[in-house]
């Protein structure tokens, strides 16, 4: 039964929350029910909360499937650390005018190289038998 993922996805959990609740206070002060009303500041939380509800519940999934494979615990912290660095980093990215394309970049790279190493390792743990 995993253990490790799960108290990961729970801070991933709050840390979408707290990114709706952005969104969600930006369209009350602004006064823009649906769409982003030309506010570029209001586009840029929205595709942060989008981004985050695209990718990590994949990886989530992905890292769910590696524990449950008996992956070492200290490999599992890491991954799952640096999801929630990638994610951070991401959204301060986007979210800052201008964009800080640093953060933005080494988020996504991060997240997506946290979605190749979790896919290989499945494939190499179906492949030996874990």
């Amino acid at each position: 039964m995993p253990l490790i993922v799960p108290a990961y996805a729970a801070v991933l959990g709050l840390m979408f929350v707290a990114i709706s609740f952005r969104v969600a206070n930006t369209r009350r002060t602004m006064r823009i029910g649906l769409g982003t009303g030309g506010d570029r500041q209001l586009e840029r939380y929205i595709r942060v909360q989008g981004n985050f509800a695209e990718y990590v519940p994949l990886a989530l999934i992905l890292l769910t499937f590696l524990e449950m494979q008996a992956w070492p615990a200290w490999l599992m912290h890491t991954l799952c650390a640096l999801l929630l660095v990638a994610r951070a980093a991401h959204a301060l990215g986007v979210a800052r005018e201008p964009e800080d394309i640093r953060f933005r970049v080494t988020g996504m790279v991060t997240t997506l190289s946290i979605l190749i190493a979790t896919s290989v390792l499945l494939l190499a743990g179906g492949i030996l038998g874990r």
